[in-house]
Order: C-alpha cells, then structure tokens, then sequence
C-alpha cells in the first residue's frame, strides 16, 4: 500500500515571496525543516528553531525569524 503524500501547504511553496513580517504555522515549519512534530518542539526547546509567538491557541514563526535561523544568523 503506497503512502499517500499530502500536498505541501502555499507558505512552503511560497516561502521567498512571503515578507519577514508575514507568519506561518508548524505544518509549514515542519515541512521547511523536514521534522516531524516531536522534532521541531525539541529544536524549538534548544534554540535551532526559533520560538514562535502564541497567537491564541496557536502558535506562528515570523518568516524573518526563520530565515535568520536558516542562514545561521541571530534573529
């Protein structure tokens, strides 16, 4: 049985034409560092992904702040 592959969400797709100010959601984070969910919160915890905000009762990355990370610079 094959696995069925779910369709990368726009921000992934999208991501260099996003603003640093525009924010995203873990799926997008996850699937831009290729982790799974125990992943990216364990990263988050040692600093290799920055901290997102809390928006309610969810939480959003600033497409800036992961860009930083990504080129190993300091948000």
């Amino acid at each position: 049985m094959a696995k069925t592959e779910k369709p990368l969400p726009d921000a992934v797709r999208n991501f260099d034409d996003l603003p640093d100010s525009a924010q995203v959601d873990s799926r997008t984070v996850k699937a831009l560092y290729c982790v799974s969910d125990t992943t990216l919160w364990r990263r988050v915890r040692d600093g290799s992904i920055p901290k997102p905000l809390k928006c309610g009762p969810s939480n959003r990355w600033r497409v800036g702040d992961l860009r930083a990370a990504m080129l190993g610079e300091a948000a």
